[in-house]
């Protein structure tokens, strides 16, 4: 379909649309004209759902067409590409190494309806007044510039966003509890001997060697000064200790998709190893025994959110604005949480969930009755109760974020060399 390069007020100059808007109120004539846009969007498969795309042409009338990629693909196309996408959905580490391209627009938070309500995790970085700034690339760190056409990251809230954060989550290790038959308290066990052959890391750099941040420190290995910003020194003895157990066989595989983690754990082949909560959520609700493990060393966590190209403008940028608002309205909030992710704006997920289902994955509380995912598969029975506990527990648990760091040229030529050892 081709492209429509034209503002509203544009539109209702012309001739045509000055006819029609002497007959129609305003709100018609956006009507008729937005069910000809399509925005392209692209990100990770982890909220680039068809059933958004289908919700979206229902509520807004326009068409969303979503490309799956993995994180690293993400990253290139978003760098390199920019007249290929409208709507960028990334990871905060990815935004790292895509905003200084000059590739994204600033947004303006006034056009936010929702901007008030939004976790303070994205705002100032504290969950709440008392909360520690964990370590690695926070959110925060990188969602504000200074104003439209800056390349560098603020310090604080400006009224410019780089993205507009929609989904987050603590990340910890999955297990398969029938398998392994003993409690799992720490971090270390992704190396423990005992689990040669049936341990899996993922095999993306930049948050692979988050995960193995968190086994090395809880090991007494290592004492990082920023987890996520190492030095050339302990990237060298964090993979030297990885490399190690590798080559005594420690790894069954590397995983880059979800489905593959999904494949890997359902199977058997792998009783531990890292994970994303919906792939747990995808082993469970074929009956099969799978627990996102609480640690005592805290959770990696990560954040996402929607980033808008610099070539989008006009009417594609106020339906990319209307698309935005109805984003954190509640219905894809309330979709992501019921499969164990968190919206950017709870309050109004609140408002599409069952009592007994905010009650389960938002304050913890055991399960009143059945807890299905969006697809209507039972994930938890009466009684159960969220594996982490309630939102506060889990995300005031969280030791570091995803990160991008100052040696990442020199991390990601160490992380090959490993993968490929």
């Amino acid at each position: 379909m081709s492209k429509m390069r034209y503002s509203r007020r544009s539109i209702l100059k012309s001739g045509a649309a000055a006819v029609a808007a002497s007959t129609l109120p305003a709100p018609m004539i956006w009507a008729q004209e937005i069910k000809d846009i399509t925005l392209r969007q692209f990100g990770t498969g982890v909220s680039n759902l068809n059933e958004v795309g289908q919700k979206v042409k229902e509520d807004l009338g326009f068409t969303l067409e979503m490309t799956a990629l993995d994180s690293d693909s993400v990253t290139q196309r978003a760098a390199t590409q920019p007249d290929s996408f409208d709507i960028a959905d990334i990871e905060y580490w990815i935004c790292k190494k895509v905003w200084p391209t000059g590739n994204l627009q600033a947004m303006d938070t006034s056009k936010i309806k929702n901007y008030d309500k939004i976790v303070g995790i994205f705002k100032s970085g504290k969950l709440t007044p008392e909360s520690v700034i964990a370590q690695g690339t926070a959110p925060h760190s990188v969602g504000f510039v200074e104003g439209p056409g800056s390349t560098t990251f603020a310090k604080e809230e400006t009224g410019w966003m780089t993205l507009i954060p929609t989904i987050y989550n603590a990340d910890t290790l999955g297990i398969r509890p029938d398998l392994i038959g003993r409690p799992i308290e720490s971090w270390t066990e992704l190396l423990n001997p005992e689990f040669k052959g049936k341990a899996s890391i993922l095999d993306i750099s930049s948050i692979g060697i988050m995960d193995m941040a968190m086994v090395c420190e809880a090991m007494g290995e290592i004492q990082y000064a920023d987890k996520g910003n190492m030095t050339k020194e302990e990237i060298d003895k964090t993979f030297a200790i990885f490399t190690e157990a590798k080559k005594n066989g420690q790894f069954r595989a590397f995983w880059k998709t979800f489905d593959e983690s999904v494949n890997l754990m359902a199977s058997g082949e792998v009783v531990i190893q890292s994970m994303w909560s919906p792939a747990i959520t995808a082993v469970k609700s074929r009956g099969i025994p799978c627990v996102y493990q609480p640690l005592k060393e805290g959770y990696r966590s990560w954040g996402g959110g929607i980033g808008l190209s610099k070539s989008l403008t006009g009417m594609e940028l106020d339906a990319a604005y209307e698309y935005i608002n109805w984003y954190l309205s509640g219905w894809v909030g309330g979709f992501l949480m019921r499969q164990g992710y968190y919206s950017a704006v709870p309050e109004t997920s609140k408002e599409f969930m069952t009592a007994d289902e905010w009650g389960y994955w938002f304050e913890g509380k055991p399960a009143g009755g059945d807890i299905t995912n969006p697809f209507g598969d039972v994930l938890a029975k009466a009684g159960d109760t969220r594996d982490g506990g309630s939102f506060y527990e889990r995300m005031g648990h969280v030791a570091c974020w995803n990160a991008v760091m100052d040696e990442n040229q020199y991390m990601v030529r160490k992380w090959n060399e490993f993968i490929a050892a």
